[in-house]
């Protein structure tokens, strides 16, 4: 377990479970002393958040995780030590929420043509028409339950650690019958995004979207990214060896997170990951490449 957690979620994330009182509350029952509030492209959640961490005695980072695209592939962009009020921020938000809309329906409809039983409409209604594959995950478990596809993500399953989140990755990720193409800002333009804001861009968990590929990594971080999440949740002792390394060779910082969600992710808790006890270092080192960084205007 780690004391230094910089990815979580609240439910200002279309898939988060808790609200910014409840994360930080979770924060202190689990140990997390500093931790980042990284809401997918929303910085609502940060001040309540950062007030009620205050009172609990942890740090709270003001932070958000942006998609972004490079190449073709999908990447999340995690900004650390943003000024929330950036009007970036709630501009990304809506671009990407009308998007979503449109795309929730298209997501149903494939995932009805791929076999899955389930009834829509209280998904409709959940989150203001925004509709996800972990969302469709959910419902499809419960209402179909003799879905032969979808018995490795039931109890005792192969891949029933993180259900939701695991049927997201193997049916409706990018590459996957039931992905939906949304337009994200490209890596270029979330790394400016940030930097505008005052914050520190990092790149979200590679293992997941990158690999090892070591051309693509040496790419991405020549758009500007100072910081790789080389200790995550996702990453094997082998990736997370790698991705320091890459790190290092790099010459940019190493973060580390969660990525802790709530009820999506069950199999990941805060805090919930090995960094060899190097937090204080991780966090010093975070905090000189933000300090290298020139200055910015908004």
């Amino acid at each position: 377990m780690s004391w230094l957690d910089l990815h979580m979620h609240t439910h200002f994330s279309d898939d988060g479970t808790y609200s910014p009182e409840e994360l930080m509350e979770l924060c202190a029952q689990n140990g997390v002393r500093v931790a980042a509030v990284s809401d997918h492209n929303c910085t609502r959640g940060i001040a309540r958040a950062v007030r009620h961490a205050s009172s609990l005695g942890i740090e709270c980072i003001p932070a958000v995780e942006l998609d972004c695209t490079y190449q073709g592939i999908d990447l999340h962009l995690l900004g650390y030590w943003i000024d929330p009020d950036h009007p970036g921020f709630s501009q990304t938000e809506q671009a990407i929420q009308k998007q979503e809309q449109l795309a929730g329906e298209q997501r149903i409809q494939l995932a009805y043509s791929m076999g899955f039983q389930f009834d829509a409409e209280p998904l409709r209604r959940e989150k203001g028409g925004i509709v996800t594959g972990e969302m469709i995950a959910e419902a499809a478990l419960v209402q179909d339950p003799e879905n032969p596809a979808l018995l490795p993500y039931r109890p005792g399953g192969a891949r029933s650690d993180n259900p939701y989140v695991n049927i997201y990755w193997d049916f409706f990720s990018q590459g996957k019958p039931g992905y939906v193409p949304v337009a994200f800002q490209s890596l270029e333009g979330a790394v400016a995004l940030v930097r505008s804001a005052g914050g520190l861009p990092v790149l979200a968990h590679p293992g997941n979207n990158i690999h090892e590929d070591t051309a693509l990594l040496h790419g991405i971080v020549e758009q500007g990214v100072r910081g790789i999440e080389a200790y995550s949740s996702y990453h094997s002792p082998e990736q997370v060896t790698f991705y320091v390394q890459q790190a290092e060779m790099l010459s940019v910082a190493v973060s580390c997170g969660s990525d802790f969600h709530g009820k999506i992710k069950p199999g990941i808790t805060l805090g919930g990951f090995n960094c060899g006890g190097q937090e204080a270092e991780l966090l010093r080192g975070l905090q000189e490449a933000l300090q290298k960084l020139p200055p910015t205007k908004l």
